[in-house]
């Protein structure tokens, strides 16, 4: 994504005008540049497509010939997630590396001399968009994966939770999966923050995600990868998915979240740090 750099005029008149250059100023003028980058849009649409796709392929896939099957239905219906995310990342690198390739970079800290201001109303503008794509993703994904689902054996009547928001767990699943999005979204803006460039930032934090779960697969000690997955921000963000089998868990579900949660706030205070520190 690139940014218009007509931010800059009345660079001058902005920073003598608390009302612009505070957080509600940032925040204004972030809204602004992401909604006039038609790839922002683009981007949430591709979050709540991947999503919603990738959990009808796994939805129509899964089959339970067998009385009982070990299969998570609120897993399995919101399988999209491990996808969508990759776009999420995306979309929150380029909010703010993008401005770094283009120069806009210096214009909006010409217009808003403090930097932590831009790098949290960035952060709250990414937040609320991923939430809200995340929240329509989700939904679509539990709606479909109730009648398919359903449809291929995985009913109330042979044991298994029916996905409806109505239930605890699976309320617990699809909030906390949107909540894991709007994670995924900051995770990735602290390290484009730090490390300025799009493709260094999207194939660090994506590395982190998919690479650090094929090694604890591979990993020929157990109790290695047990703790890894504990560690890992997509193993353990994830776990808030589960709705069966919580106590072979390598880590209970709000629990992961929270290692997800401190990721993402370990990032977004090392970019703020060097956001500071470094020149434009």
């Amino acid at each position: 994504m690139s940014y218009p750099t007509t931010l800059g005029q009345d660079a001058g008149s902005r920073r003598s005008d608390p009302r612009r250059t505070g957080i509600r100023g940032a925040l204004r003028a972030e809204w602004t540049k992401l909604r006039t980058v038609q790839g922002t849009f683009w981007l949430l649409a591709g979050v709540i497509i991947a999503t919603a796709m990738l959990s009808l392929i796994a939805d129509a896939a899964t089959r339970c010939p067998a009385e009982r099957c070990p299969i998570d239905p609120a897993r399995t219906g919101l399988t999209g997630i491990d996808l969508g995310q990759a776009l999420v990342v995306i979309l929150a690198a380029s909010a703010i590396s993008s401005e770094y390739s283009s120069g806009v970079i210096r214009t909006t800290f010409t217009a808003m001399p403090r930097r932590l201001n831009v790098l949290a109303a960035k952060a709250a503008v990414i937040t609320g968009l991923v939430l809200l794509a995340g929240g329509v993703a989700v939904l679509a994904c539990v709606l479909a994966g109730r009648s398919i689902l359903a449809a291929h054996g995985l009913t109330a009547a042979r044991g298994y939770p029916v996905l409806s928001l109505g239930d605890g767990p699976v309320l617990r699943a699809a909030v906390g999966s949107v909540l894991y999005l709007a994670l995924i979204a900051l995770l990735a803006l602290g390290v484009a923050a730090a490390v300025r460039e799009t493709a260094t930032a999207v194939g660090a934090v994506l590395g982190l995600l998919y690479v650090v779960p094929i090694i604890a697969a591979v990993l020929g000690n157990s109790q290695l990868a047990r703790h890894l997955q504990q560690v890992a921000p997509m193993t353990a963000g994830l776990a808030v998915q589960a709705t069966t089998g919580l106590r072979s868990l390598p880590i209970s579900p709000w629990a992961g979240l929270g290692v997800l949660a401190a990721w993402a706030a370990a990032a977004l205070i090392a970019g703020g740090l060097l956001l500071r520190l470094r020149d434009a």
